[in-house]
């Protein structure tokens, strides 16, 4: 049985990663999960300089997920090149750097300090501000998109994913701007937007107000975007938002996916990406399948 994938010529294990915010960089998960059967370990966002994140209150549950609107907190790149690198590199995994910034000097600073550490690829969250735009994020708008992609390629030395934002009126324009920065691959999608409002208070349950709504409420949005981006660009996806279980995960692969990330799955169960996995090869298993990529975008 093969489960092995490849995005942008870097092999996979298995199609199964973690979401960037929902699982640091693997240490705290470390007592729970052997890091060793992931397919890729993918680090929260890591900025020029430390973030210290938005004001508290800033998570909630809601049905069918979470709200959070943490606001990308994070110690910077020297402490994460110091601290983070080094414990990843003891693991038989790769490992995926979420990039984040407020302008494109700020990723591009980060992608650079990165160009000569043992990392494998670079996913860069273009659903942050874009300050000098008047904070619309740089995944909203095709152009800011298309630079952003370019620019970060141009300096990059390992192969490059845009992380798609679903607050958009057409996700397939979004990939194709990325495309034609010359992104290697794509991973969506990154929180909806939500709010909620505690009616005992009377005020919102978030300090920021809006925040990003994960969990299986967002899965049926997921599946749709990555089925059609998977069928408007010729480029490798990971798959995400609100995959819960093996069977999530087969129906990201199924539209098109040729990798799933777990995110919020991962705080009420610790052992969700080796449970996904060990559903995987038992679904292959059951079903005579001899290689994982035979199911990548089987439903057309």
């Amino acid at each position: 049985m093969n489960t092995k994938v490849n995005i942008a010529g870097v092999e996979l294990k298995n199609p199964i990663t973690v979401a960037s915010g929902t699982f640091g960089s693997g240490m705290e998960y470390d007592e729970f999960v052997d890091l060793n059967i992931l397919g890729a370990v993918t680090t929260k966002g890591v900025a020029s300089v430390p973030w210290e994140g938005n004001k508290t209150p800033r998570i909630a549950e809601v049905y069918g997920g979470m709200l959070n609107a943490i606001g990308l907190q994070n110690p910077g790149i020297d402490t994460f090149i110091e601290r983070d690198i080094p414990f990843l590199k003891t693991k038989d995994t790769k490992v995926i750097v979420n990039v984040c910034g407020k302008s494109v000097s700020d990723y591009v600073s980060v992608v650079e300090r990165l160009s000569d550490c043992d990392i494998d690829l670079l996913e860069i969250n273009v659903s942050c501000p874009n300050v000098k735009e008047g904070g619309i994020a740089y995944g909203q708008n095709p152009k800011s998109l298309y630079e952003i992609t370019k620019e970060v390629k141009a300096k990059a030395k390992q192969p490059v994913i845009m992380k798609l934002s679903p607050n958009v009126t057409d996700i397939t324009e979004m990939a194709k701007a990325a495309e034609a920065g010359g992104t290697d691959a794509l991973s969506l999608i990154n929180t909806l937007t939500g709010m909620k409002i505690d009616v005992k208070k009377r005020a919102f349950a978030i300090a920021n107000k809006t925040a990003g709504l994960s969990g299986p409420a967002l899965k049926p949005v997921a599946v749709r975007m990555v089925y059609q981006v998977a069928n408007a660009v010729k480029l490798p996806i990971i798959g995400m938002g609100g995959c819960m279980c093996a069977e999530d995960a087969l129906e990201f692969i199924m539209a098109g996916a040729t990798a799933v990330a777990v995110g919020t799955a991962n705080f009420n169960n610790p052992y969700a990406t080796r449970d996904i996995i060990r559903g995987i090869e038992d679904y292959m298993t059951d079903n005579n399948i001899e290689d994982i990529n035979e199911l990548i975008g089987c439903v057309k």
